[in-house]
């Protein structure tokens, strides 16, 4: 995929989009692999030769993750929540809150050093992607698994660019019920108020991937901006989210109970978009907005 911001991330998130479009579960790792190496990138780094990757930096005030000096090298104790795709991708980047900041380490996650749990996920949805909490025992990083100083994770322009990555699979996601919809109903007896929503969905679905495309060509034309860009990526995200979370609300209104009760791939759908939408943050995300656009301009 291209790298966001180097002049073809409008094609970067319609292909994230188009991912999601043919299945929400493949597109949540893929897209998880897809920022992995922009991030990697962005520190002027590549991913390791024939590994996938994960991106690990959820907080979790049950568990704790601790990086100490081991040698020459580094050693993680504790544990992470929300690892997905535990024993499916070979490597990570996993955050560390550490009392300098927040490092960021690239973490080979084979040998019997770390460990999976899966059981805490108990939705139907996603749960082929293994989203899990991983402990590690004495876990050693190489010198050079440090990627950043401390704080560069979260304080670099590109972390508000790659936000953008799950809305496009979001997108793409509610897409693929608009395509069932019209599949569905095509060549069907009028229905006034069906098709009243038929086609407030296609208009949705045609919203989703044109403030993509808008986003992707904003973040090309200015990518070193970054109050902008985390304006940008907050204004797209709750854009996405409201637009798929009303192509759910539409389908149930037109469809009735039919399609959540009986028709497996819809009822799946559904699931993982209303529980991958969630990634937004929803009001605080908004609070945060509007923080930023009140803020004095820059002297």
């Amino acid at each position: 995929l291209p790298v966001p911001g180097a002049g073809a991330t409008a094609a970067r998130h319609r292909r994230l989009y188009d991912i999601a479009r043919a299945d929400v579960a493949v597109a949540r790792l893929a897209e998880a692999h897809a920022d992995a190496l922009a991030i990697l990138g962005e520190a002027g780094r590549a991913g390791r030769p024939g590994c996938a990757y994960g991106v690990w930096a959820a907080d979790d005030p049950s568990t704790t993750l601790e990086l100490r000096a081991a040698g020459g090298g580094w050693r993680l104790d504790g544990a992470k929540t929300f690892c997905t795709g535990a024993g499916i991708v070979s490597r990570a980047l996993v955050t560390v809150r550490t009392s300098r900041g927040v490092m960021l380490a690239d973490v080979d996650l084979q040998g019997s050093s770390v460990e999976f749990d899966t059981s805490a996920w108990i939705a139907a949805a996603f749960s082929e992607t293994r989203t899990a909490r991983a402990t590690f025992r004495n876990h050693l990083l190489d010198p050079d698994d440090l990627v950043g100083a401390p704080g560069w994770y979260l304080d670099r322009v590109g972390f508000w660019h790659g936000a953008c990555g799950p809305a496009a699979c979001w997108a793409g996601g509610a897409a693929g019920l608009v395509d069932w919809m019209l599949e569905t109903n095509r060549g069907r007896a009028a229905e006034p108020h069906r098709d009243a929503h038929v086609g407030a969905l296609a208009a949705l679905r045609w919203r989703m991937a044109g403030v993509l495309d808008v986003a992707g060509r904003e973040i090309d034309g200015e990518h070193e901006e970054r109050k902008g860009a985390h304006e940008r990526a907050l204004m797209l995200r709750h854009d996405v989210e409201r637009a798929a979370t009303e192509v759910i609300e539409r389908i149930g209104r037109a469809m009735g109970p039919r399609p959540l009760a009986f028709d497996a791939p819809v009822a799946r759908r559904i699931a993982e978009v209303q529980l991958y939408v969630r990634q937004s943050h929803a009001e605080r995300d908004l609070a945060e907005l509007g923080r930023l656009l009140l803020e004095p301009p820059a002297t």
